[in-house]
């Protein structure tokens, strides 16, 4: 005989616990999503909440029971629910070979199976099932494909969709398709902070909040969904942008990191002080626009937007007037002695030409914010 479990939930916990219950303000909801900082309990109430909802509601139906990985299942989820359940009188019997479960109390049984969600192959391993209900713990590592075709094997009356994550970037596919449009999916999304979780001491939380910083302490204990693949400093937020300075600047270069299937990017930067400064950039994803551009694609002047291509045109407008400051004469093509012609600029006049367009650009700038 157990000893009684002594369980304490936040409030938070408690409406994940509660939110399908007859009478809930959310009982007509069709799925939940628990996400947010890690540490904070989401995972465990979101767990126990679905067994006792599928055993409230059905008898013999089949449900899904998903992580990255079946060992992650087993691991993340069923290794903090299961001892719970116990406590609370119900008993499992689990085919390991077969990732299956049957568990039982008070007559009604019902079956889980257990499934992996690590590529795109792992939507054909769920396909064909049906089922009365899914949970799918770390949704944001699972291939969309997978977790498609998971909930469309929901098809049972009272069906509904469970998930848990950690947050990742704002242009994750299930931000997007799910939190963005969480009114039309009739979608309750409840995120957790550290401070959700009972269980977790005041030291321990100021621990994780000295371990991360930069995005990854916005997207682990904030919870925030915000970039942090691809950032050659992972520290980098948007409070260190700075404005570049008016002066002109003391150099200027182009980069570029030319991509086909990846994104291009290209910069315009200048220097001031030893400080370099991105003034401008342009930048294609092929992949989220699904389609690829050629070489005269990215240098086509209609492609660029309204205020580059407006810009363009008056660069090039201002190049007669600088040539005339310097003192030069501009003729057409053909209509001077080839001995008249200037090949080249001094290192002075180039210097003059940069500090003009600086200028030109910063008058430029000034009036596109006062628009």
């Amino acid at each position: 005989m157990l000893p009684a479990m002594r369980l304490c939930f936040s409030e938070k916990q408690k409406r994940v616990l509660r939110w399908w219950n007859r009478g809930s303000p959310d009982a007509g909801k069709d799925a939940i999503l628990c996400d947010g900082a890690v540490r904070s309990g989401k995972t465990l109430c979101l767990g126990l909440s679905f067994v006792l909802w599928s055993m409230t509601r059905f008898q013999r139906q089949q449900f899904a029971l998903c992580g990255k990985t079946t060992e992650s299942v087993r691991r993340n989820l069923l290794s903090s629910v299961l001892p719970v359940l116990e406590g609370l009188g119900f008993t499992w019997e689990e085919k390991l070979s077969r990732n299956w479960m049957k568990i039982r109390c008070g007559g009604v049984e019902n079956t889980y199976f257990l499934f992996g969600g690590k590529d795109e192959g792992s939507a054909a391993l769920i396909q064909g099932v049906t089922l009365a209900g899914v949970l799918l713990d770390e949704v944001a590592l699972m291939p969309r494909s997978f977790v498609e075709q998971a909930c469309a094997r929901c098809s049972v009356t009272g069906a509904k969709f469970w998930f848990s994550c950690n947050p990742a970037g704002p242009g994750h596919w299930f931000y997007r398709e799910w939190i963005c449009k969480a009114q039309a999916r009739n979608l309750l999304h409840l995120r957790f902070f550290m401070e959700d979780n009972p269980t977790l001491s005041q030291e321990t939380r100021q621990r994780y909040e000295r371990t991360f910083q930069g995005a990854f302490y916005r997207r682990f204990v904030l919870g925030e969904w915000t970039a942090a693949e691809g950032l050659v400093y992972d520290f980098f937020e948007e409070s260190m942008v700075r404005s570049a300075p008016a002066e002109p600047a003391d150099r200027w270069v182009i980069s570029c990191d030319y991509g086909t299937v990846n994104p291009t990017s290209m910069g315009l930067w200048g220097k001031w002080g030893g400080v370099w400064y991105r003034v401008q950039e342009y930048y294609y994803d092929a992949r989220a626009a699904r389609r690829q551009q050629t070489d005269q694609e990215y240098a086509s002047f209609a492609s660029l937007p309204p205020d580059l291509r407006d810009s363009s045109i008056a660069y090039i407008s201002s190049i007669h007037s600088k040539l005339e400051t310097l003192g030069y004469e501009v003729l057409p093509a053909g209509s001077c002695y080839p001995e008249r012609c200037v090949t080249a600029f001094t290192a002075s006049e180039v210097e003059c030409l940069a500090i003009l367009e600086h200028r030109r650009w910063l008058r430029e700038r000034q009036a596109l914010r006062h628009r």
